[in-house]
């Protein structure tokens, strides 16, 4: 399970692009970790995760500066205004 986590909080973080999947990224993670050491199941990490998702979520989306990235009906990723 620890070895889970840490390959986890070290993965998770690297795949996100903006700063709401950053920090969705960085929440669950976290929210993981600290849910997992609380309660010493996986429910309580499975929990921890959604609960630290959204909160890092929300906070990364309020970090950014007004500009959303999008992809075509190709798969390419651009950068408009939201």
């Amino acid at each position: 399970m620890k070895k889970i986590l840490i390959v986890a909080s070290l993965i998770l973080p690297l795949a996100a692009c903006t700063q709401t999947e950053k920090g969705a990224a960085i929440g669950a993670t976290g929210g993981a970790i600290i849910g997992g050491a609380a309660t010493g199941n996986v429910r309580g990490a499975a929990v921890g995760a959604a609960i630290g998702g959204v909160a890092g979520a929300l906070v990364g989306n309020a970090n950014e500066p007004g500009r959303c990235i999008y992809r075509d009906r190709y798969g390419r990723r651009y950068e408009a205004a939201c």
